[in-house]
């Protein structure tokens, strides 16, 4: 078993919903969230707020701000792993920055609380 976590615009998410239940995965959780890349933020504009310059503590008030993101979570089947990616990455991909993350992380066990089933069985 896989865990699928994927950052995804706040605007594309009605889109992954769909294209996640369309690859057949209807199991998902999504979570606000808020952050944002390592390209929003220009080192020469970290140096110059490090150095006191006004102007770049200003601009960086302005880059440096958190974006509102959704964080979406799949627990699949290790065979799974490949179609969810890909279709995160399809419905999100706009090539502009902002366009998200997708983590893969293995599931040491998995168990489904009301019957008690145990690994694959509690995410089927």
């Amino acid at each position: 078993m896989k865990e699928v976590i994927a950052v995804v615009r706040i605007n594309m998410m009605n889109q992954t919903k769909q294209a996640l239940t369309d690859c057949g995965i209807d199991a998902f959780f999504a979570h606000e969230a808020h952050g944002r890349g390592k390209g929003f933020v220009n080192p020469q504009v970290l140096e110059g707020v490090a150095q006191g310059y006004e102007e770049a503590a200003a601009i960086l008030g302005e880059k440096g701000k958190l974006y509102p993101k959704r964080l979406v979570t799949v627990v699949v089947e290790d065979s799974q792993v490949p179609c969810v990616v890909e279709t995160i990455t399809n419905t999100n991909q706009t090539g502009m920055p902002g366009d998200g993350k997708i983590f893969v992380l293995p599931i040491g066990e998995a168990v489904r609380v009301r019957t008690g089933e145990a690994g694959v069985k509690a995410i089927v």
